[in-house]
C-alpha cells in the first residue's frame, strides 16, 4: 500500500511539473513572463529582454512612452563603436526628453554587451527618455546608470550603424540620424 501511495505522489508531481512553468515566482515562469521591447528601425528589428524585477519605474515609463508612439520617428543620436547606440531624443542633438525623468534604479545587471540602459546627465535622478544599447562590455558603467533591459535579437543591426562623427560618437546632422520607425513593449 505505501508502494502505491508513494507511486501515485510521483505521478501526481509530474502532472503538475508542467505547471511550474507557467506559474508566477518560478524561475521559468518569471522568464516567461518578462516584457519584451521591440525597437523597429529602418533596417529591421530588435527585440529586447527588459527587467521589470531590477528597474520597476523604468520599465514601467519606457512601456509608457513606447505605447503612447513617443519614440516613433525618432532616430538614433549616437553610435560610438566598441561603446554604445543611443535614441530617444526629440531633439534630435542629445540633449531633449519627455520632460518627465525617473528616479535611478541600480542594480546588479551589468553592463555587458546587448545591456540596455538609461542615458542621464551628472544627476543620477536625471534619466528621461533616452536609453542606450551597450555595443561592448562596458563595466566601469555599472552601478552608475540604471540598466532595465538585455538584446535577445537584432545585435547584428547596430553593428553595422555607421559610427557617429561627432563628439563622443553623436551624429550631428539629422538627416544621417538612423530612424526609428517604432517602439512597442509586449508582455
Amino acid at each position: 500500500m505505501q508502494h502505491l501511495l508513494a507511486r501515485a505522489a510521483v505521478l501526481c508531481a509530474l502532472m503538475l511539473l508542467p505547471l511550474a512553468v507557467y506559474l508566477p515566482g518560478s524561475a521559468t515562469g518569471q522568464e516567461l513572463q518578462r516584457p519584451r521591447m521591440v525597437v523597429v528601425l529602418e533596417a529591421g528589428k530588435i527585440v529586447i529582454e527588459l527587467r521589470p524585477d531590477k528597474a520597476p519605474l523604468t520599465v514601467a515609463r519606457m512601456r509608457e512612452l513606447a505605447n503612447a508612439g513617443f519614440y516613433d520617428g525618432l532616430t538614433v543620436v549616437r553610435v560610438a563603436p566598441g561603446h554604445v547606440v543611443q535614441a530617444g531624443d526629440p531633439k534630435f542633438d542629445g540633449s531633449g526628453g519627455s520632460g518627465q525623468t525617473i528616479k535611478a534604479e541600480f542594480s546588479d545587471l551589468l553592463h555587458v554587451r546587448g545591456a540596455v540602459g538609461m542615458a542621464r546627465d551628472a544627476d543620477p535622478d536625471s534619466a528621461d527618455s533616452q536609453f542606450y544599447i551597450c555595443l561592448a562590455d562596458r563595466p566601469h558603467l555599472n552601478g552608475k546608470y540604471t540598466v532595465f533591459g538585455q538584446v535577445i535579437s537584432g545585435m547584428e543591426l547596430l553593428d553595422k550603424l555607421a559610427p557617429g562623427h561627432g563628439q563622443m560618437g553623436f551624429i550631428p546632422d539629422k538627416m544621417d540620424q538612423p530612424r526609428i520607425v517604432s517602439v512597442r513593449v509586449t508582455g
